[in-house]
């Protein structure tokens, strides 16, 4: 028997919104200091990174499971939460995220200008403004919801499609990365620690179930498909990872020395020639444009409520993007120094913000609609929160240190 057109209308909308929120926390983690991260511990430790990578993305979907789970069953924001549990815990978190948020799309601004200059030719400066009006007309349109859930899944597939074809010209030794997986030759756990943070650390945590809970999906009624979800979103990054990690090892395990600044076109130059570098500069750009929107969306998404009007909404994302914008179009990036105290900022948001979450899901059933949460699943987030903490503290010292200097 056929379903209601209203009833199909209803789920087609749920899955579009669902695919829309899993592409907007992976390409929020898909930025230009993924790529220029990844390319750099390639050439450092070679096949054994693909290690480095397996474990990340185990700790990755710890964290997003939790994350997720905990958010979209309650309904409820992270920061809503957060002042459930201990008022004004939520408005400190909010805090970092908007501050990290905004420092970061700066550098994510610059990231859309390299990315033109490589695909285009175009002046960086130039590029980042263009780049920068086409994610305001995204939130300026009428279904911007929609037109932001279609365009970050549009931009994720043609950064793995060309990814992928990256990967398969510059020949690869997979049988080294596959073994080194299983019998690493080398455990790097700052690398390890490195990838984690960059991949679920500030913004990029609460991305996509802000996303999720705001399209209206949300509720015990949910629970699977929000679980294959956020297993999904932390899957597509980690394939993203891979991709551009076989494309660097391909080159360097042919003898090539990469020594420009710009390692990763340099590496795409030699796999592809021409073509290897107008690639990069559309992924670099279709990287930096939705981490511009992820930026955005999520950092708005801290300092609203879930009753703010959608138009509202939007225009304060707008505004967002413009003082990012005209801060770039000054500075031509984020200064090393804000970028250093935003990643402190980053270091800190992920076991704060952790940590509410766990204390929700394991004291708190009431903020869950009486859901029992599985132990199992606190168990490996309160060890996974651990390692937040031993995050957080690298921050903070380092925090301290550029201080001190």
């Amino acid at each position: 028997m056929a379903l209601p057109e209203s009833t199909s209308q209803t789920s087609k909308a749920r899955r579009t919104a669902l695919l829309g929120a899993m592409f907007l926390m992976a390409t929020s983690a898909i930025g230009p200091g993924f790529i220029t991260q990844t390319t750099e511990f390639t050439v450092q430790i070679g096949a054994a990174f693909a290690f480095a990578i397996v474990v990340s993305i185990l700790v990755d979907i710890a964290v997003q499971l939790n994350v997720w789970r905990v958010i979209g069953v309650s309904g409820m924001r992270a920061q809503e939460l957060g002042n459930k549990v201990l008022p004004g815990i939520g408005w400190f978190l909010a805090a970092l995220v908007f501050i990290g948020g905004m420092v970061f799309n700066i550098g994510n601004i610059a990231g859309t200008g390299l990315g033109l200059n490589a695909m285009l030719g175009v002046d960086a400066k130039i590029g980042g403004a263009i780049s920068a009006v086409v994610a305001i007309l995204i939130f300026l349109s009428k279904k911007a919801g929609m037109a932001l859930d279609r365009i970050v899944v549009m931009l994720g597939a043609v950064m793995i499609l060309l990814m992928l074809y990256v990967a398969i010209v510059a020949a690869p030794p997979v049988g080294d990365a596959i073994r080194n997986v299983v019998l690493p030759e080398k455990i790097d756990f700052l690398i390890i620690t490195t990838l984690i943070g960059g991949t679920v650390g500030g913004y990029i945590t609460y991305a996509g179930a802000h996303r999720m809970i705001d399209s209206g999906t949300s509720g015990v009624e949910h629970v699977k498909a929000i679980s294959n979800t956020s297993t999904l979103a932390i899957i597509v990054t980690g394939v993203m990872r891979v991709l551009l990690f076989l494309a660097i090892l391909g080159v360097v395990a042919g003898g090539v020395a990469l020594t420009s600044d710009n390692k990763a076109a340099e590496a795409f130059g030699h796999a592809a020639g021409p073509i290897g570098i107008r690639a990069f500069g559309v992924i670099l750009w279709a990287a930096a444009l939705t981490s511009v929107i992820g930026a955005a969306y999520t950092s708005v998404s801290f300092i609203t409520k879930r009753t703010t009007p959608e138009r509202t909404r939007n225009l304060i994302t707008v505004a967002f993007i413009v003082v990012c914008g005209i801060i770039y179009m000054f500075l031509g990036q984020a200064p090393a120094t804000l970028l250093i105290f935003a990643g402190a900022f980053n270091g800190l948001i992920l076991p704060v913000g952790f940590a509410v979450l766990l204390w929700v899901a394991w004291r708190r059933r009431d903020l869950l609609h009486g859901y029992e949460y599985p132990k199992a699943l606190l168990a490996i987030g309160a060890l996974t929160w651990l390692l937040s903490v031993y995050l957080g503290w690298n921050s903070i010292s380092g925090l301290a240190a550029l201080w001190n200097s």
